[in-house]
């Protein structure tokens, strides 16, 4: 994706505010061997593409005056109650050096996993995205949980996933990634009935 910015030359608050009321958003780049560059950027352009998943995740050509540097988007800040973004720093990137990013997690085929279409399980997501490591060049968009074969009571762990060639999770401990159980209302209204009634072959009280 490619990202259009200028050099700021004006700092501080005013600055700021005045870029904003123009409709513009502040924002830094910073990283390998040159110095950091303050930049601004089209306010609405920078919202939209904020909406969209891969922009957070993805190696980013960020154009500044006519040139093209590779980033990534690090930070950004918004407002705490208008659709307004307030900064954003990129990272310069080197195509030989790793980076750790965080990747979202694609979740699939839960539809005909059998804790679902046998058993009404619920599917819990316990993490929504993973912290890789890798080159720039074997950077995903996302990384896909298959969730085919699990049944009521199992869980999927990072052991589980199939990551891309070049791709390494930071974490070193195998952990869970979603589970499966069945909603506690369901295991109360499916109870047998019988647990409730009186046997049925119990013996009569004797009379007298």
């Amino acid at each position: 994706m490619k990202v259009i910015a200028f050099v700021r030359k004006e700092q501080g608050t005013g600055a700021s505010r005045r870029l904003r009321n123009a409709g513009q958003t502040p924002g830094i780049v910073y990283g390998g061997s040159d110095a950091p560059v303050n930049i601004s950027l089209d306010h609405n352009a920078l919202y939209h593409a904020l909406k969209k998943e891969t922009f957070h995740s993805s190696i980013l050509d960020l154009e500044i005056d006519g040139a093209v540097q590779k980033v990534l988007l690090r930070d950004f800040q918004v407002h705490a109650y208008k659709q307004l973004v307030l900064h954003a720093d990129f990272q310069r990137v080197d195509a030989k050096q790793a980076i750790h990013v965080k990747v979202p997690l694609h979740f699939v085929n839960a539809e005909i996993a059998p804790a679902v279409k046998l058993s009404g399980a619920i599917i819990s997501h316990v993490f929504t995205e993973l912290e890789v490591t890798c080159l720039p060049a074997d950077l995903p968009e996302f990384i896909e949980v298959d969730l085919t074969n699990i049944e009521v009571g199992h869980s999927i762990h990072l052991a589980d996933l199939k990551l891309p060639k070049g791709v390494a999770a930071v974490s070193q401990e195998n952990v869970t990634i979603a589970t499966a159980s069945i909603p506690a209302g369901k295991v109360e209204a499916d109870a047998p009935a019988a647990a409730e009634a009186p046997a049925a072959d119990a013996p009569a009280a004797d009379k007298k």
